[in-house]
């Protein structure tokens, strides 16, 4: 079920905008949704791949950071980094697709938080991504 880009105001339905000018200022815009935790993006051009859907390398910087950003808060604020990310690739996402991820943390340990997601774009399951976070005593210099 893909979101109407025309009639679609992601501000109206809860979602603010990711800040960043790293990585993903380049591939966003990204938003948020603070009452359930999920994470989207609307899917355009600069992410389709040869074919002209949306690119896998997308979908996986989008589930990192996602599921990234849920490790962080499931670490009480602590940096965490990736140290496993898997995807598996089960449908394809299409330009103008309003593509949404809910991150669940599986488990949390004193050093690594277990996450996971499914990639959709409404009721349609694109991907699933399943990832392990190293919680970090101290900030990466």
């Amino acid at each position: 079920m893909t979101t109407d880009t025309d009639d679609f105001d992601p501000a109206a339905d809860g979602w603010r905008l990711v800040e960043d000018k790293g990585f993903i200022a380049h591939v966003g815009p990204l938003h948020v949704r603070d009452a359930d935790g999920a994470y989207a993006f609307r899917a355009d051009q600069k992410h389709a791949n040869l074919i002209g859907v949306v690119h896998g390398g997308m979908l996986m910087s989008f589930a990192d950071r996602a599921l990234g950003e849920t490790a962080m808060r499931a670490a009480d604020g602590a940096n965490c980094v990736t140290i496993q990310l898997e995807m598996k690739f089960i449908d394809v996402g299409r330009l103008g697709d309003w593509i949404e991820i809910r991150p669940q943390v599986v488990k949390r340990t004193g050093s690594l938080v277990f996450m996971r997601g499914d990639v959709r774009d409404g009721s349609r399951l694109l991907a699933s991504a399943d990832g392990v976070w190293k919680i970090l005593r101290r900030r990466p210099s």
